[in-house]
C-alpha cells in the first residue's frame, strides 16, 4: 500500500482570492493579459506582494507574466515570505509533502528542505507556522498558472536577520532551472498621499541595494527582501522596477492603503 501524502490545506482560498478553481484561474488570467511585460529579460528573483487578489494581484502579475515565459525551464521555486501569525525563531520549513490550492497540489522539494535543515541550524521545521500564513500561499495560484511544473520550497521567516536570510538563499540559488520569489507588502494604514510618499522612498532603497536602511514598518517582508539584496549587491547584480501602486489605485479607498511593488533581480 503506497504511503499516503501529507498535505497543507489552502488557508485563505475564498477569502484572499476566489476558492471556486474556475474563477481563480480567469482571475489569474485577467491580470496576467492586463500586464505588460516589463523586461526582455527573466529575472534570477522577484519581489511580489501577497495581499487579497483584487488589491495587489495586478501588481503580482507584473512579475508572474514575464516569470512565464520561460515556464519550460523553471523547475524549482524558492519561496519566502514573513510569518503573521505564528511568533517563530529564524526560518520555518513545512513537513507536509505537498501544498494545495484550488488549483492542484504542489510537491514540496523535501530533499532539498532536509540537507538545508541539517546544515543551518536556524532552519526548522514547523507545520504550525505554515498552517494559516497567507504569504506565502497567495504566490501559489499564480505560479501553478505560470509555471508548467515545479518543486517548492517554502519558508517562512520569523525572528532572523539579513545575513541568515541571505545564507538560506545563497545555499540554494541553483541555476536557471530555480527561481526565488520574495513575498511582502509596503507600506501599511497611511493615507494615500503618506503612502505613496513612504512608498517610493522604500522603492529607492530597494533599488539601490540600500536594505539596510530601510525604515521598520516599510514592508512586512523587510528582512527577506534584505537578504536578497544582500546577496544582489554582493554579486553585482541588477534590479528593474515592474510596478509600484497601492490598494488605493487598485480598490478605491483611499483613507488607510497598503502598498504594492513588484520587482525583479537579474544576473
Amino acid at each position: 500500500m503506497s504511503k499516503s501524502l501529507k498535505t497543507r490545506p489552502p488557508a485563505v482560498a475564498g477569502t484572499f482570492y476566489p476558492a471556486d478553481p474556475g474563477i481563480l484561474q480567469r482571475q489569474i488570467n485577467d491580470y496576467l493579459n492586463t500586464a505588460e511585460i516589463a523586461s526582455p529579460r527573466v529575472p534570477k528573483a522577484v519581489i511580489v506582494p501577497h495581499a487579497g487578489f483584487i488589491y495587489s494581484g495586478i501588481v503580482a502579475a507584473s512579475a508572474y507574466k514575464i516569470i512565464q515565459t520561460r515556464n519550460n525551464i523553471i523547475k524549482k521555486v524558492i519561496l519566502l515570505g514573513p510569518a503573521h501569525r505564528v511568533a517563530i525563531d529564524g526560518l520555518a520549513a513545512p513537513s507536509a509533502d505537498q501544498f494545495q490550492t484550488p488549483l492542484g497540489d504542489i510537491a514540496i522539494d523535501h530533499e532539498s528542505l532536509a540537507e538545508l535543515a541539517s546544515n543551518i541550524p536556524y532552519v526548522k521545521y514547523s507545520d504550525f507556522a505554515h498552517s494559516e500564513e497567507h504569504s506565502l500561499e497567495v504566490q501559489l495560484p499564480f505560479l501553478q498558472e505560470v509555471l508548467l511544473e515545479f518543486e517548492l520550497i517554502p519558508l517562512v521567516v520569523g525572528d532572523a536577520t539579513e545575513l541568515e536570510v541571505a545564507k538560506v538563499i545563497e545555499h540554494l540559488w541553483g541555476g536557471d532551472e530555480t527561481l526565488i520569489v520574495i513575498s511582502s507588502d509596503l507600506s501599511h494604514f497611511h493615507n494615500y498621499e503618506k503612502a505613496v510618499r513612504v512608498d517610493r522612498q522604500t522603492a529607492e532603497l530597494i533599488e539601490t541595494f540600500r536594505g539596510m536602511d530601510l525604515a521598520e514598518r516599510s514592508a512586512c517582508g523587510k528582512i527577506p527582501i534584505c537578504g536578497l539584496l544582500r546577496i544582489a549587491r554582493h554579486s553585482n547584480l541588477s534590479i528593474e522596477r515592474f510596478d509600484l501602486r497601492n490598494s488605493g489605485d487598485t480598490a478605491g479607498d483611499r483613507q488607510r492603503v497598503v502598498g504594492y511593488g513588484a520587482w525583479g533581480i537579474f544576473g
